[in-house]
């Protein structure tokens, strides 16, 4: 029985008979998650000869990725990858961390340590992009020439985009924000633990931009739920959701799916709101309606600020010119191949790719391997057929100690690994495993080009 089969029947044993929890585990985390995030387009036996310069702007989960799969793939060229940033986060475990299920430190690394050899890491950042001159610039100055450029910059947390927003108070007199960082994660944790203790108003939301992980602010507020209920504070408190438009997720059988849930637990949810503005010493904020400014008194707050590209690809020739990702600067890419519609040789992979979905980490293990195979087919004077449909994975945690595996395309279509196993909108244990233990060790294997 090879490691798919014994997976597959481990989790049917444990969903039908219920069989001891211990059996899966004894299968390794690892396993489960390398199904979950399946192989792209195979890689080539041989290396292909080549002297280009490739230049990587961005060294998280998608820059690191794409410099360990070309380096598998290419002999012979310059790759050179670009990123002041010397810690490397896992920000699917961010979420984890504000729950209290994982310690601060658990989603924090060294980018120098899934650098593959080969590869220059140069500890700056880019200050400008230019497509036309086929180069970059860094903060210090300093020109890279390329002949390929993959952009891998993820995104622009805009809190300065909410007056009255202090990142510092994170953590404070009731303020939480998921998406900051570790130490905020960390922060945001402890403040919405105190409010679970005392119970009150707690306000949730998601931004009007497009944004990684959708799904976070939805978890989140599944999760303080559930800790309201376990310390016996529900009763005397009131839980709001703020979504931006008409529908609570994307994917429209997963929105009415949460919705149905948000109903069962007596979660609140107000429609077409934005985030306006806040009041961090009164507890009150702000939010845009189409009847005008709309206040809420809170006790805990989750605040998810607008998202957008950074300024180096915000205001060169990169992002797209009209339509609906050309204000925050989303790059010009096909969907299909993530390659610039206007700069063949420049591709984008990660958050900052401007496709219809796409921000998880998950789709960045399917978006690489497309961007790559066209990028060493150009080389090699192919062509490539690879093709990213716009695979994006979420698991959807709705209480502690259950989750949905929820997985879809460009066209929300429903795309589960485990057909027959795992039902992507049933509350699973299996998925909270999937969540909580399998996807990080798989998430490594990707940032090294192995998953």
């Amino acid at each position: 029985m090879n490691r798919e089969q014994e997976l597959r029947h481990a989790l049917k044993a444990l969903e039908t008979a219920k069989l001891d929890r211990r059996g899966f585990l004894t299968l390794g985390a690892a396993s489960a998650g390398a199904l979950l995030l399946q192989p792209g387009p195979a890689r080539a036996a041989e290396k292909t000869k080549t002297s280009a310069r490739i230049v990587i702007a961005g060294a998280g989960a998608a820059g690191l990725a794409a410099a360990s799969y070309l380096a598998r793939q290419l002999e012979g060229a310059r790759i050179t990858l670009i990123d002041a940033r010397k810690e490397h986060f896992y920000q699917p475990g961010f979420t984890l961390v504000a729950s209290g299920i994982k310690p601060q430190n658990y989603v924090v690394s060294s980018t120098a340590e899934y650098v593959p050899q080969g590869v220059e890491l140069i500890p700056e950042r880019v200050e400008e992009f230019d497509p036309e001159g086929n180069k970059v610039v860094t903060e210090s100055g300093k020109s890279f020439p390329y002949d390929y450029l993959i952009v891998a910059t993820g995104l622009k947390l805009d809190y300065t985009a909410i007056p009255g927003m202090d990142e510092a108070q994170i953590g404070k007199n009731g303020l939480g924000s998921i998406y900051h960082s570790p130490a905020a994660a960390s922060a945001t944790w402890q403040a919405m633990s105190a409010f679970a203790d005392k119970g009150g108003v707690g306000v949730f939301q998601r931004p009007g931009t497009e944004m990684k992980c959708a799904g976070a602010p939805l978890k989140y507020t599944f999760v303080t739920d559930d800790y309201l209920r376990r310390r016996g504070t529900r009763d005397k408190s009131e839980i709001i959701y703020n979504a931006n438009n008409k529908g609570l997720f994307s994917v429209p059988i997963v929105s009415e799916k949460v919705r149905m849930l948000f109903k069962d637990r007596g979660i609140k949810v107000n429609y077409e709101r934005t985030l306006q503005s806040i009041d961090l010493g009164k507890r009150i904020a702000t939010f845009k309606t189409a009847d005008g400014p709309a206040d809420l008194q809170y006790d805990f707050i989750n605040v998810i600020p607008p998202m957008r590209a950074p300024d180096s690809v915000l205001n060169s020739l990169l992002p797209w010119k009209s339509g609906p990702w050309a204000a925050e600067g989303w790059m010009e890419v096909s969907k299909g191949n993530l390659r610039h519609a206007r700069f063949p040789n420049v591709f984008a992979v990660g958050d900052i790719a401007g496709v219809p979905k796409g921000k998880t980490a998950a789709s960045v293990k399917w978006q690489v391997p497309v961007a790559v195979d066209h990028l060493v087919a150009d080389i090699a004077g192919k062509q490539s057929d690879a093709l990213y449909t716009g695979y994006t994975s979420c698991p959807l945690i709705t209480r502690l100690g259950q989750a949905m595996l929820v997985e879809f395309d460009y066209e929300n279509n429903l795309t589960p690994s485990f057909p027959g196993v795992i039902a992507p909108l049933e509350e699973l244990w299996i998925s909270w495993v999937m969540k909580t233990m399998a996807l990080k060790p798989t998430y490594i294997s990707m940032l090294r080009g192995r998953a």
